[in-house]
């Protein structure tokens, strides 16, 4: 389905004054290249210049019947045709044929000319290219210069060469296409260059490929990328450089060849065949290569890419002689974050065109059908560009939407297509713009953002053609009633051969018929040559949002309006690929100093709240993708809540849409925090859509400044209506927290047993804690229910934050930042780090609970005496006995322990840590036990030596036995 909408995209179109009926015509580095009818000059118009004023015209070794211009090298490559033979040559600097009666040098190729003739000043030069089969087709690379010619059933390659004047004596022509990657400058219009810097363009066959089953039509390359084209087949093949030698030549088949010959007196019909990537080579079309000796002993991997059949009945609405593809092009894109190469095309798409249906296919990273365009009339000629399709009929120039920049945002972004962010989808139905009208259309070329049309109308005008049909009317009703007249007396005029070619001529109608001749004859001929002026595509995406208003206005919810804001937004991706950072005048006149970049991402971000705005009034089925779209846009959530607000009266409520970007927006850490009329209008949003969504909404962090007394009543209807759940207990407590009723949050607390509470908190971790900003390191923090249980109730934090440990909900440092939070790391995080020796199974944390542990069980012994040592303000929540009865990791204390002088012993708590040192059968002690000489200082220099060696407390502990 092809969408139309009555968007301009033309700005402008002028006349170039042409002084013979142009013939050829092709366009390329700023310039029109027309060939006269029947003619041997070429004249080259500026096609960047107000009225296109002419460069230069230079004279041809014979009659033009194709022509082609180089982006790489600047140079023209035409074919020929002079005494009934058909020839090859390419044309350099031109642009110095501006000086009147400047030389011309003409040379085979390979063979360069020297001396002052070509160093001591700049000339044009004619390259006489052999070929042993006459040229059909040619095609020049637009990303290296190279030339591939087509002749039949053969495609022959010739690379690029430059050379100067430093390494024309020493020059080289043994390489290879592949490892040919200079970028030959195009050369300035009378411009005046050193010697040194004078280069001078050549070329050498590199590769010649056979293909016995197809005769080309039209070719096309692009960078390692070959096309051919047929009458009804296009078939596209990969040439790559490989030290392995390929053998593509397969025998032929007898049985196959006998079957040829018995029905080679029936008109075999091939159907229709569409083969993709590896699938290709399945086609019958065999292609081989013949090396040129010129490889340096490289060797070429040819891979098939595409090869599609149409069959005559496969396409309907014209006959089956203008049942012909046309319009073969190779289109590379380029993109400002070239990852591999700046020379390398990050898109490389195939087009070509029936006469009513045109198909792009995109081939770099898999093959893949992008867009197929039905026609509404027979069309002439296409081509592509970044952002539209130009096609020509016979009388109007039309657009079409591309998908070009879908793809490359996709190749470009890797978060494309995720929560984070969004494109319209390549497989987006394509749309058509306003057509404009012209009279004879012939052919067309573009450049930039000019199309060039050449027209000529036909000489017998619409009412001479009506007079020719009565004419032939007349005729025959003449001829009818003198046939019936002979009859009548006997006489067959069929006999008599005489007697019909006397009836076969006019008799009486020779007067009018005289009169009809005369006329056609004093009829003239007319053609022009035009060059029209498409809007830039930041202008096109504004023409195509204000048209958008009007289906916004009618019916917000239409998928006309979704579709043409995706054309909207795939127009500034386009744009974004060749955006500029110099400033500009913008659209808020002299004083925006802002850049083409800046100005096309903030038009993106309104367009990317306008998609947002668009799915999440939509229905299920593409709801989710309001969420990348409106992180896209940056609006915060206030805003995007003010844009989804239903309108008063109306009976439609928030969308799904919008409903799935605010359950994900406070699901996840954000930095925003709403205020308190924001955070109860999301409560109220909620408890009417998704009920069961509360206890996550309410400890969302950005939902801290909501209203607890309204939420803790919309919470108990919640709890009537669904019953009691411990989590919803949990976030009840919070609220009556906040509120200062401690009694109350007493109450709600002791509901539920304490390992119930435990499972609350892994069922909903934020109850206890939630994440900082992303310039935050990533840090988690405590909340005011985790204060609180610090001080009412710390064995239930420790089992809390070890259960969610183990439950993959927080990592080991995150808890440690969380007791340091507290201020409780020398209590409660010991406390911590002995539950989970008790309850971890995992080795490396193991491991480092236990280097942890043996040292701050040292620090405490030995800093007994020390002021700066701060004792725990609390007995521990286990104590030594508790773990050697409960934790493997503890055993019974060493008999050395009585040995110790009671005096080094000064409270209880440093007993405690004395006897739950000595308790670790696999710690330091192990080293004290065995080297009595060594002080705890010392031990503890050596756990730090031992952690810093990777070795584990129970290795280097065996080592000492």
């Amino acid at each position: 389905m092809v969408h139309v909408y009555n968007c301009h995209p033309f700005s402008s179109q002028q006349i170039v004054q042409v002084e013979k009926e142009p013939g050829l015509v092709c366009c390329g580095g700023g310039a029109i290249f027309v060939v006269a009818t029947g003619g041997c000059k070429v004249e080259a118009y500026n096609l960047e210049v107000e009225g296109c004023p002419l460069i230069c015209r230079f004279s041809t070794m014979g009659a033009v019947r194709s022509i082609q211009h180089s982006k790489i090298g600047d140079y023209l490559v035409t074919i020929e045709e002079k005494n009934n033979a058909t020839y090859l040559r390419a044309y350099t600097n031109w642009r110095y044929q501006a000086e009147e009666k400047a030389r011309v040098g003409v040379r085979l190729l390979g063979h360069l000319l020297g001396g002052a003739s070509v160093w001591g000043g700049v000339q044009m030069e004619i390259i006489e290219i052999p070929l042993s089969e006459r040229p059909i087709a040619v095609s020049c690379c637009p990303v290296r210069g190279d030339l591939l010619v087509g002749s039949e059933n053969t495609l022959v390659l010739f690379t690029l060469r430059q050379h100067n004047q430093q390494n024309l004596e020493n020059q080289s022509l043994q390489s290879s296409w592949p490892n040919t990657r200079q970028r030959c400058g195009q050369s300035q219009a009378q411009s005046s260059s050193s010697s040194q810097n004078l280069s001078v363009l050549d070329f050498e066959r590199s590769v010649i490929l056979h293909l016995p089953k197809i005769t080309p039509k039209q070719v096309a390359l692009c960078d390692t990328y070959v096309a051919v084209q047929g009458e009804l087949e296009v078939l596209i093949l990969k040439l790559d450089e490989t030290s392995e030698p390929q053998t593509l030549e397969e025998p032929l088949d007898t049985n196959n060849a006998e079957y040829l010959e018995d029905q080679a007196d029936f008109l075999v019909v091939p159907r229709h065949q569409e083969l993709l990537g590896d699938r290709a080579k399945d086609c019958d079309i065999s292609v081989s290569i013949e090396k040129t000796g010129l490889e340096e002993g490289g060797q070429y991997a040819l891979s098939y890419v595409l090869f599609r059949h149409f069959s005559p009945e496969f396409f309907q609405g014209c006959s089956v002689d203008e049942m012909q593809l046309h319009s073969l092009q190779l289109y590379p894109l380029f993109t400002g974050n070239q990852s591999v190469s700046p020379d390398e095309a990050t898109c490389v798409f195939c087009f070509f065109s029936l006469p009513t249906m045109g198909y792009l296919y995109s081939l770099k990273g898999g093959v893949e059908l992008l867009s197929a365009y039905q026609y509404p009339e027979k069309v002439l000629e296409a081509a592509l560009t970044d952002h539209l399709l130009h096609v020509i009929t016979k009388s109007a120039l039309q657009c079409f939407t591309v998908r070009c920049a879908a793809l490359a945002a996709r190749i470009e972004d890797p978060y494309i297509d995720t929560t984070m962010k969004a494109c319209p989808p390549c497989s987006l139905e394509v749309c058509a713009l306003r057509m404009q009208l012209f009279i004879g259309l012939r052919s067309m070329c573009v450049y930039g953002r000019h199309v060039i049309l050449l027209s000529a109308a036909d000489a017998e005008t619409s009412e001479e053609t009506e007079r020719s049909t009565q004419r032939r009317g007349l005729e025959l009703k003449e001829h009818n009633m003198l046939t019936g007249i002979f009859l009548v007396v006997g006489i067959d005029p069929a006999t008599t051969p005489a007697l019909e070619s006397l009836l076969s001529r006019p008799l009486l109608s020779r007067r009018w018929t005289m009169s009809s001749t005369k006329e056609s004859s004093a009829a003239g001929h007319g053609w022009n040559l035009y060059v029209v002026d498409t809007v830039p595509p930041f202008t096109l995406y504004q023409e195509m949002v204000e048209y958008s208003q009007r289906y916004a206005e009618t019916n917000p919810q239409a998928q006309s309006l979704r579709h043409l804001l995706s054309e909207a937004h795939l127009l500034l991706r386009a744009a974004l690929l060749h955006a500029s950072d110099q400033q500009q005048t913008g659209p808020g006149g002299p004083a925006d100093h802002r850049t083409d970049r800046q100005v096309l991402e903030e038009a993106l971000r309104e367009n990317c709240a306008q998609l947002g705005d668009s799915f999440s009034r939509g229905g299920q089925k593409e709801c989710h993708l309001a969420l990348p779209y409106y992180r896209m846009s940056g609006l915060s959530l206030t805003e995007v809540m003010s844009r989804n607000r239903p309108f008063p009266g109306s009976p439609s409520s928030y969308g799904p849409g919008f409903l799935f970007y605010l359950k994900h927006f406070l699901l996840e850490d954000s930095e925003q925090t709403l205020s308190q009329e924001a955070a109860d209008e999301v409560i109220d949003i909620f408890s009417q859509s998704e009920h069961l969504m509360l206890v996550s909404v309410c400890t969302s962090p950005c939902m801290i400044n909501v209203s607890p007394a309204r939420t803790l009543q919309i919470l108990q209807n919640l709890e009537d209506s669904v019953g009691v759940s411990v989590s919803l207990t949990i976030t009840m407590a919070t609220m009556m927290l906040r509120l200062g009723d401690l009694q109350q949050y007493t109450q709600l607390m002791e509901r539920h047993a304490e390992m119930l509470l435990v499972y609350g908190f892994i069922e909903e971790p934020r109850l206890l804690l939630y994440g900082g900003c992303a310039n935050q390191h990533g840090r988690v923090y405590p909340t005011a229910l985790t204060r609180q249980m610090a001080n009412s109730q710390p064995g239930l934090l420790v089992a809390a934050m070890v259960a969610l440990h183990e439950n993959s909900k927080v990592k080991l440092e995150e808890a440690d930042h969380i007791f340091k939070e507290l201020g409780c790391e020398s209590s409660l995080q010991v406390d911590f780090w002995e539950a989970m020796l008790m309850a971890s199974s995992n080795d490396a944390v193991i491991q480092e609970l236990l280097f942890r542990l043996a040292s701050v069980y040292i620090d405490r012994l030995t800093n007994t005496k020390s002021e700066k040592h701060t004792a725990p303000k609390r007995k521990s929540l286990k104590s030594a006995d508790d773990l050697i009865n409960s934790c493997s990791h503890y055993g019974a204390l060493y008999p050395w322990l009585i040995l110790l002088s009671p005096t080094d012993i000064t409270s209880s708590q440093h007993l405690e840590a004395l006897h739950k040192l000595q308790a670790f059968p696999a710690a330091a002690v192990c080293l004290w036990d065995f080297c009595p000489k060594f002080s705890l200082q010392e031990v503890k220099c050596m756990l730090t030596w031992v952690k810093m060696t990777d070795f584990s407390i129970q290795e280097y502990s065996t080592s000492l036995l």
